[in-house]
């Protein structure tokens, strides 16, 4: 069928087949009719479960752009990380803003319902975010949208972020019986289960656009799972370079997966040595101006910079989570544009953004799991990296290749994953940490007034339609419990009601038991002023927030800190030899509170990384969750009138932001002024806002790591007063 055809049958403008075939497409895939006849554009809901690249979110685009340009709906699109949301954002702006399609993109602030996202006709939001807004009783979300698309709908197995997608997706269809429901996955084994679930019409296909092969290499030779085989030239003794380096003589592009950050950045370093001699002189050109880019991107230069920075301009690339993200968002960009040859990443990045490449290679097909040792990754991990392989309207085909450590694991690589199904998706929704927030969250915002209308609501789960009620029903009694003997809820008869604690911990986004660390700290502040240390602890002790990894090293030396500022903690230590778990878990949040600490008193990135062993991802992954829990502490403190924590909670929420001893917090708020610049401007003896005011535009141009262009930008913030960066 021929997107013109289709337009004019279901009454879509022409200039949306116009615009898409300037994206090259004019004819639906096979998938793609088949969604059609089973009613997509006749406000169906579906469930694609069809390969990367097969057209999923093409037919999601038809439905919404059929309810926006037809009857005047609102969609949301939903994603499950951030990058992914830029990523549809950019990409749906481009091809339908000249339509007149409002396009719009949500992901930040947890504490805001802003209702002007309501003029947006399409949406684009991470679960978190959608799950925000309806806890802010933000019901004209519900109410107005049409058309919702959950993308990436396996990841409801996710013990991490599952249990929110999958309490959303059933907070929205409760409000919003309508609500056209559209979910895509590349692979769902039980998809037939998720669809009955979602009265939705199943549409599943093994079909692809560019054919993959699956294969397993060993010694200088693939054998693929079609019988097969090919040879590889080997120009070096790494088996894993030669594989990428043989993608990339014959022009295309290679992803390589391995397990560890380490690993990466390793195998990118030795791909890097041999991809140079295939590139033309423009792209080297172009690789230089991307490798400054990353080598510049934290303001200060570290190892870590530096090494990918070379990295790239050799036409190689690592990525993973301890970069920065506009590292990572470089990287990615350089790769579709073709000038990246090999891209050497952590699994994660196959359940991000999308990247295709000519060939994937999976190394680390084991991972280390405790207790158990190294166990084999799942299957469904394998296929989502596999499908990454086989670029649309570049290569006549994809493979996916492991590499085989001996003769003997050959065949079991082909049994235990090209031959394997990938998992059955399952609900992690019934566990007391994933239903304490969902619980107080349907009872502050007014979404269930009683057990049995809670009780009505868990039957809408994915959870239910697998198992049973009576399951979950134990858990949520005892979340109920909890929240009850907390003051978060007041049972008043059969009726279930949030007290203005509950109503405001819904509302921060935090799990209740973090609120519950936080607000026993704030009541333990007396008088005297809380430490940095004694606040940077507390929020590192709540749930909320993730904690550094324990080195065998790093114990001495956390014990003696210990019994040098125990008495700055806000928190009991456990005792180590009745509760050695605890006790454990008790050095890691006071080491993740060191490295935090270490970020306010302004140390290099460089000397952060080797003390601490993280990167700068890492880094401000956890200063934004410290900065969330900070304002969230700020906020009950308020709430329980604890004075003497409002104004440490306030200076150092703005001191975490930006990495900054007191002094430099008023140079910080000028736009494109961070903490490796505002100390250079401070060390010349431009001390405030007023010393800049005054000061030549030339000889501010002078100071270290300013030049031109930043003073000229900054002489303008002050003079206009306008553009200074805000707290929160």
């Amino acid at each position: 069928m021929k997107v013109e055809e289709l337009c004019e049958k279901y009454g879509l403008p022409k200039q949306v087949a116009t615009t898409l075939e300037k994206s090259g497409i004019t004819t639906l895939y096979p998938p793609q009719v088949d969604a059609v006849k089973k009613g997509a554009l006749d406000g169906e809901n579906l469930v694609l479960a069809i390969p990367t690249a097969s057209g999923k979110t093409l037919i999601a685009e038809f439905c919404m752009l059929k309810s926006v340009l037809e009857r005047g709906g609102k969609c949301l699109y939903i994603v499950p990380l951030r990058a992914l949301a830029s990523e549809k954002y950019e990409e749906f702006r481009e091809k339908y803003g000249p339509l007149g399609v409002k396009v719009g993109i949500s992901t930040g602030d947890f504490d805001v319902a802003d209702p002007r996202l309501a003029r947006y006709d399409i949406l684009i939001a991470t679960s978190e975010k959608v799950d925000s807004l309806l806890r802010h009783r933000a019901k004209w979300l519900a109410d107005i949208i049409s058309v919702v698309v959950l993308d990436e709908i396996h990841l409801i197995d996710d013990p991490g972020r599952g249990p929110t997608l999958e309490v959303l997706t059933a907070r929205l269809r409760q409000v919003n019986p309508e609500l056209q429901t559209l979910a895509l996955s590349a692979t769902i084994k039980n998809a037939d289960e998720m669809a009955e679930w979602l009265d939705a019409k199943l549409v599943k296909s093994e079909w692809r656009p560019v054919p993959l092969k699956k294969g397993v290499y060993y010694r200088e030779k693939i054998k693929f799972d079609d019988g097969s085989k090919r040879a590889v030239e080997v120009g070096t003794k790494n088996e894993l370079a030669a594989l990428a380096i043989d993608t990339v003589r014959e022009g295309g592009q290679a992803l390589v997966f391995v397990g560890t950050r380490r690993s990466a950045q390793a195998a990118a370093v030795l791909a890097a040595k041999h991809v140079r001699e295939f590139l033309s002189a423009e792209e080297r050109e172009g690789l230089d101006v991307v490798g400054n880019k990353v080598e510049k991107a934290l303001g200060e230069s570290t190892r870590t910079c530096r090494q990918l920075a070379e990295c790239v301009r050799q036409g190689a690339a690592f990525h993973h989570a301890g970069l920065h993200y506009a590292q990572r968002k470089a990287v990615e960009d350089a790769f579709r544009g073709n000038l990246i040859k090999v891209i050497c990443a952590t699994p994660t990045l196959a359940a991000g953004v999308n990247l295709p490449s000519r060939r994937t290679i999976i190394r680390d097909y084991r991972r280390y799991v405790e207790p158990y040792g190294l166990q084999l990754i799942p299957v469904l991990e394998f296929h989502q990296m596999s499908g990454r392989a086989g670029r649309p309207q570049y290569d006549k085909y994809g493979e996916a290749v492991l590499i085989a450590k001996g003769r003997g694991e050959v065949e079991a690589l082909f049994e235990e994953f090209i031959r394997a199904e990938p998992e059955r998706i399952t609900s992690k929704l019934a566990t007391e940490p994933a239903l304490r927030t969902h619980v107080l969250a349907s009872i502050a915002a007014g979404y269930v007034s009683d057990a049995d209308g809670m009780m009505e609501f868990m039957e809408q789960t994915f959870f239910a339609h697998q198992y049973a009620v009576s399951d979950v029903e134990r858990v949520v009694e005892r979340v109920l419990d909890f929240l009850e003997r907390e003051g978060m809820i007041r049972r008043q008869g059969k009726l279930l009601l949030a007290t203005p604690f509950g109503e405001r911990v819904s509302r921060l986004y935090i799990d209740p038991l973090s609120a519950v660390v936080l607000r026993d700290g704030i009541k333990g502040i007396a008088a005297r002023e809380p430490t940095a240390l004694s606040l940077l602890h507390l929020v590192c002790h709540t749930p909320d927030m993730g904690r550094l990894y324990l080195r065998r090293h790093d114990y001495p030396d956390l014990e003696q800190f210990l019994i040098e500022h125990a008495d700055e903690l806000l928190t009991p230590i456990p005792d180590q030899h009745g509760e050695p778990d605890r006790y454990e878990f008790f050095l890691a949040e006071v080491k993740t509170a060191q490295m935090l600490q270490a970020w306010l008193e302004e140390v290099r990135e460089d000397d952060i990384h080797e003390q601490f062993g993280v990167g700068a991802g890492d880094i401000r992954r956890n200063v934004d969750t410290a900065r969330w829990l900070l304002y969230a502490a700020h906020d009950l403190a308020k709430l329980f009138k604890a004075k003497p924590a409002l104004t440490p909670l306030r200076k150092l929420r703005g001191r975490i932001r930006y990495g900054v001893k007191d002094e430099l917090l008023e140079l910080v708020q000028l736009r494109g002024i961070g903490r490796v610049r505002a100390r250079s401007l401070f060390k010349t003896g431009y001390r405030g806002l007023a010393d800049i005011k005054r000061a030549d535009e030339k000889e501010l141009a002078r100071v270290p790591y300013i030049g031109a262009e930043i003073a000229r930008n900054i002489k303008r913030q002050v003079e206009e007063g306008g553009e200074l960066a805000t707290e929160i």
